[in-house]
């Protein structure tokens, strides 16, 4: 068993972590309508990709973590 439980864990925190951000950025009107970010809206379907908002998140994220195990 050993180290499930605490990946377990740390999945679980991870997740709660993100879904709380979620939250707080859509308190920015600019989240997720940078140019970049491709919307189709068609007559009964739409589709969105936050692309440019997916690459500033995982260059902020990667920024922290880097500094996270800089400084560890």
């Amino acid at each position: 068993m050993g180290a499930l439980p605490k990946i377990l864990i740390v999945v679980g925190i991870v997740l709660i972590l993100g879904g709380l951000a979620l939250f707080g950025l859509q308190k920015f009107p600019f989240f997720g309508k940078l140019p970049g970010d491709f919307l189709v809206k068609r007559d009964n379907f739409t589709f969105y990709f936050p692309l440019t908002t997916s690459i500033i998140l995982s260059l902020v994220l990667s920024l922290v973590l880097y500094l996270i195990g800089k400084f560890r």
